[in-house]
């Protein structure tokens, strides 16, 4: 890995030895990047929301829930192995085999400004991808604006399961010196479901903490650090047979950027960045198990960004080098009800190390004042080594104890603007390796189809075809987008039941190893419509669809029945006023193979009513609401053990800018 860090690092030096004078178009430039990312994380209905109710508003992406806290994102309905899930290009991994701590339980929406959503291919800057990438953005203020303090104190409470958030953050900027900073708590008690039933084991408690400083060394450059602390505890899960009693991450990068006066480079940022994560899951609170089991996780990961911006005339581009290893353990620990007489232990991730260069490259062209070609593509260098290889020879004998793998991915599309119209098509290639899980999981436990899970170190790579389109309206008064992509998958990686081995958790039916499918396909549609039905009300709605199968036209699991959502946004001045219906249709392509079972359809009414108003510099919103206001007992597709979601819920928010 240090072969790899030091050449790059030398390339990020040499940025540091450009032109420091001043210019006119690189401020410009680095203005509308950093300008581009101070919206507020928040919906119409709600405005405390988390991260994943943030994300759960976009139309191409949606959750697996096992509980109340930490959802796994779906991007067109793939698993989170598929997808790119990065804070500010950085990549984290997860320490836990369950795949309960996402990158998005990492941070919270107020030290977030933006999150960028790429589908398919688009999405390889940061590394090799299948559906596409989510990039976290952290707030980052500008220097020198004219209001050199700001800041923003939100809390609120939830009646349902009794949650209590507090949410603050500031900025100062000056000349020289900018400071970002956020801190956050939430906790929640169970929540009820439709039934005014308890769901045990869904409260949670969490604290998060930002720091962001930038010092402009010139009237040109900058160098930042930026650090984010989360701590997550007595966190329950109702679809697991386990909880979490402990999570911890540290994030942490420094970064320098410079911008230049003359040429076709605008700017250069290099990054260099350190994050650590243990998770701790076990079931001290689970009297009913028979056997009681520890699922610590730790992960460690050291990587290096170094970005460069091109524009000239009609022509962007956007080139990166991107580097990191990382170093994944999961233990597996079992006894009795006395912990001293430990009956088992084994590694379910055996100190694999991953380590990953790649370079990145998009370029667009502005061929008319209607048209643009996007044209990018990358090559990145995936390494594993499994320390403890016996594990992997247990079912696969002579596996190679290191394996490396080329990863070469393209995409390409074309924009057409026609007077009211708009229309674009593209297309896309890509590979992805194996997770640390699908190749050298080691009893990895399902509790979704009760299945133990085993790693294949000989997977062979993933190769994505897709392509994409969209088309759509826009006037004064009505805007409609439609889009639709479809991917097929070669090597599609799957869990498949062994006829050798024997489960090892007494609650498991049996063993599955993870295999390659010849292909799989995965088709989206989505249709939003916004309209002004007049000057202070508005109409919005949005259409899903998606549908996913195998090779032998087997339904793949968690794809999303036809779904739909339809709201009402009336403002008048300070006042506002939201109501909304959303909801799935029934679930009929479900995978009995994979443990789904059908799902009912469901509605859900949602409204809230808000009012703003200042005194003196301070501005005030105050916003009351209900979700679910019908109390309907539900449960969706892609609920764990099919748990229900919660009831109704009524909230309330208070939010203070000053």
């Amino acid at each position: 890995m240090r072969k790899i860090i030091v050449p790059i690092l030398f390339l990020g030096i040499l940025a540091q030895a450009q032109s420091n004078e001043e210019s006119k178009d690189s401020i410009h430039f680095l203005e509308e990047v950093k300008l581009s990312r101070q919206k507020k994380l928040e919906t119409d209905l709600k405005m405390n929301i988390s991260v994943d109710e943030y994300l759960s508003s976009s139309e191409n992406i949606s959750f697996i829930k096992r509980g109340a806290y930490a959802w796994e994102p779906l991007l067109n309905n793939m698993s989170t192995e598929r997808s790119m899930v990065t804070i500010d290009g950085m990549h984290i991994f997860g320490a836990c085999t369950d795949k309960m701590d996402p990158v998005t339980s990492y941070v919270e929406s107020n030290n977030l400004s933006a999150i960028d959503i790429k589908s398919g291919q688009a999405g390889n800057l940061h590394g090799s991808t299948i559906a596409g990438s989510i990039d976290l953005k952290r707030k980052n203020t500008p220097f020198g604006l004219s209001k050199k303090w700001n800041g923003a104190y939100q809390t609120g409470f939830e009646f349902n399961n009794k949650q209590v958030s507090n949410l603050g953050n500031f900025s100062y900027s000056g000349d020289k010196l900018v400071v970002d900073g956020s801190i956050a708590y939430r906790e929640a008690e169970n929540y009820k479901d439709g039934n005014n039933k308890e769901v045990n084991h869904s409260q949670y408690k969490k604290f998060n903490s930002s720091l962001g400083v930038a010092y402009k060394t010139s009237d040109l450059s900058s160098l930042r650090f930026d650090a984010i602390f989360d701590v997550a505890k007595d966190v329950g899960f109702p679809a697991l047979p386990m909880d979490l009693w402990l999570s911890r991450a540290l994030i942490t990068s420094v970064s320098y950027k410079q911008l230049f006066e003359k040429g076709i480079i605008k700017a250069w940022d290099t990054k260099v960045y350190f994050n650590a994560i243990e998770h701790y899951m076990d079931d001290t609170k689970r009297p009913e198990n028979l056997v009681h089991m520890d699922m610590p996780g730790w992960s460690t990961t050291y990587g290096l960004l170094s970005k460069i911006n091109l524009k000239k005339e009609h022509y962007s581009s956007e080139i990166q080098l991107n580097a990191y290893q990382n170093l994944s353990i999961a233990e597996m620990r079992m006894y009795p009800q006395d912990r001293s007489k430990r009956t088992m232990f084994a590694y379910s991730w055996p100190w694999v190390t991953t380590s990953f260069a790649g370079l990145s490259m998009n370029n667009s062209w502005e061929i008319s004042d209607r048209s643009q070609l996007n044209v990018g593509g990358s090559l990145g260098i995936n390494h594993n080594r499994s320390k403890y290889v016996e594990f992997n020879w247990i079912f696969h004998p002579g596996a190679p104890q290191e394996k490396t793998r080329v990863l070469p991915s393209l995409h390409a599309s074309y924009s057409l603007d026609i007077n009211q119209f708009n229309f674009s098509i593209g297309g896309g290639y890509g590979h992805r390796a194996p997770s640390v899980s699908e190749g050298y999981g080691y009893y990895i436990y399902n509790s979704f189809d009760r299945y133990d899970y085993i790693g294949n170190p000989n997977l062979k790579n993933e190769i994505s075809y897709e392509i994409n389109a969209s088309t759509g309206f826009k006037n004064d008064r009505l805007n409609v987008q439609a889009k639709v992509n479809y991917f097929y998958i070669e090597n599609y990686i799957i869990g498949r039941i062994l006829s050798m081995g024997s489960p090892m958790n007494y609650q498991s039916v049996g063993v599955k190893g993870y295999t390659s499918l010849d292909y799989a396909t995965l088709f989206n549609f989505s249709l939003n419509a916004d309209y002004m039905l007049m000057h202070n009300l508005h109409w919005n709605g949005t259409l899903t669809y998606a549908r996913g199968l195998d090779n032998k036209n087997g339904n793949l699991p968690f794809i999303r029945p036809l779904s739909y959502l339809t709201g009402l946004h009336y403002q008048h001045k300070n006042f506002g006023i939201m109501t909304s219906l959303n909801g799935d249709f029934e679930q009929q392509n479900f995978s009995p193979e994979y443990g789904e079972d059908k799902t009912s359809s469901y509605t859900i009414w949602n409204t809230s009513v808000d009012y703003a108003f200042s005194f003196n510099k301070t501005k005030l919103k105050l916003q009351i609401g209900a979700e679910n206001i019908l109390n309907e007992y539900y449960s969706t597709y892609a609920d764990w053990g099919n748990i229900p979601r919660m009831g109704r819920n009524i909230f309330t928010s208070i939010q203070i800018n000053f």
